[in-house]
């Protein structure tokens, strides 16, 4: 276990690129390869979360290899076409491959068996199996819903309107992915919009989808036996992975850092409308759409923040970044409140009482509530920790290992991290950058 310690340091400057969003680099995999035809994809975030997507699509009979210039092509196997895997599905860390994959395999007449590493064996499947066995899929979880979990698909499977209970991309993704090979038209109530990468890319690669609006909420409609086409797919920067470095620039005093082609889908900038309600300085410069998802260059300046009351409907467009945002909100001035992040507590970890640890352990102030996290700012000064060499413990979380990789930064005497390792799942490049834009 590589432990690593974060230092204060020089303003962030310069320009930099973060890898490529991870959500999308998935789906582009997933629907490539279930198009028939041959597809090409630039700028794929190449994580083992990602690969894991990769190696999984390989065993449902898709072709995919990496060109030396880092274009995947992809060949794709056709809806209804996949080939019966011939060895467990190892998904590693990946709750998302996990779950989209789940919802893909759900409509075809073979079985498989997902498996994980042990942080992922711990993450409740139920949320998507639920649904899928209403469709006709059948599955043996071991207990709790967790990995390793046989699936059995259903062919032909059946068709539902499913109104989502909770706020779910993942789920949200399952069903539609299912209905791609199942008669007739399923749908999805929504009743928060959660990030819209599938629709967006499904429609992209041809599929019949119409989203309309009934009582405030969204009705996604996907007609089944759909023909996928072959696209060429455009990744932009992972949102996610920019905003360590955006909030590292705004809390670094005399940072004013250019992030590159950011995605700026509105389902997932919702870290940006939070730091500019607290002061942050970030611009847009040259706003474009790529691939039907909108992309501008960021520029980030050290600005003074203040602490928010989080308004909790934001929560979904912005639930993989709130480790981070607390660590912005334990140098601001004046308190933050955040409520309703139930959802943090079944993430890779228990992301609201492992960074309430890890923040305290740092010298900030926080409370812990049942669903967030109060954070009392320093008004900008330096976090300072408890002077013992203790070590911030990551428990296999790359989030949580990036949040207080930046706390570090703003810190008196540096911020020591037990496992390093974890940040490859996400972003392997994370600290090559960090060093870069601070040297």
């Amino acid at each position: 276990m590589p432990s690593h310690t974060f230092q204060p340091s020089a303003p962030l400057t310069g320009r930099l690129r973060v890898p490529g969003d991870k959500s999308i680099s998935h789906r582009a995999l997933m629907f490539a390869g279930l198009a028939v035809g041959q597809s090409r994809i630039t700028g794929l975030l190449e994580g083992e979360d990602v690969l894991a997507t990769a190696a999984a699509m390989r065993q449902l009979g898709a072709r995919i290899e990496r060109s030396e210039d880092g274009t995947w092509i992809v060949d794709g196997a056709g809806v209804g076409s996949l080939l019966e895997p011939k060895q467990a599905l190892d998904m590693g860390n990946s709750g998302t491959s996990t779950r989209l994959m789940m919802g893909l395999l759900a409509s075809h007449a073979i079985s498989a068996t997902f498996i994980g590493d042990a942080s992922l064996s711990g993450r409740p499947m139920n949320r998507v199996i639920d649904p899928l066995s209403q469709m006709g899929a059948t599955f043996e979880a071991s207990p709790g819903g967790t990995l390793p979990c046989m699936l059995r698909g259903a062919s032909p499977a059946v068709p539902i309107t499913y109104r989502l209970p909770v706020a779910s991309a993942q789920v949200k993704s399952a069903v539609l992915l299912a209905g791609l090979n199942t008669p007739g038209i399923t749908r999805v109530i929504e009743p928060a919009p959660t990030r819209d990468h599938t629709e967006r890319m499904l429609t992209g690669f041809g599929a019949k989808l119409e989203v309309t609006e009934d009582n405030g909420e969204r009705v996604i409609a996907i007609h089944g036996e759909a023909d996928l086409k072959p696209m060429d797919v455009v990744v932009p920067g992972d949102p996610s992975s920019a905003a360590f470095f955006i909030v590292a620039a705004s809390i670094v005093p005399g940072s004013d850092l250019v992030i590159e082609n950011v995605g700026l889908n509105p389902t997932r900038a919702g870290i940006v409308t939070v730091l500019r309600q607290m002061g942050a300085d970030i611009e847009e410069l040259s706003p474009r759409e790529v691939g039907g998802e909108p992309v501008a260059d960021l520029r980030v300046r050290h600005a003074r923040l203040k602490g928010v009351d989080v308004d909790p409907a934001i929560v979904p467009s912005m639930v993989d970044e709130f480790p981070v945002l607390f660590v912005a909100a334990a140098l601001a001035e004046g308190t933050t409140r955040t409520t309703g992040l139930e959802e943090l507590r079944v993430k890779e970890s228990d992301r609201i009482s492992v960074m309430a640890e890890a923040l305290t352990l740092a010298g900030a102030r926080v409370e812990e509530q049942e669903d967030g996290l109060t954070i009392h700012g320093t008004g900008g000064e330096p976090l300072h920790g408890t002077p013992d060499s203790a070590s911030v413990a990551t428990r296999l979380d790359h989030r949580i290992a990036m949040s207080m990789a930046v706390s570090g930064l703003v810190s008196r005497d540096g911020v020591r991290l037990d496992d390093i390792a974890p940040i490859a799942t996400s972003f392997p490049s994370f600290i090559d950058l960090l060093e870069n834009a601070t040297s």
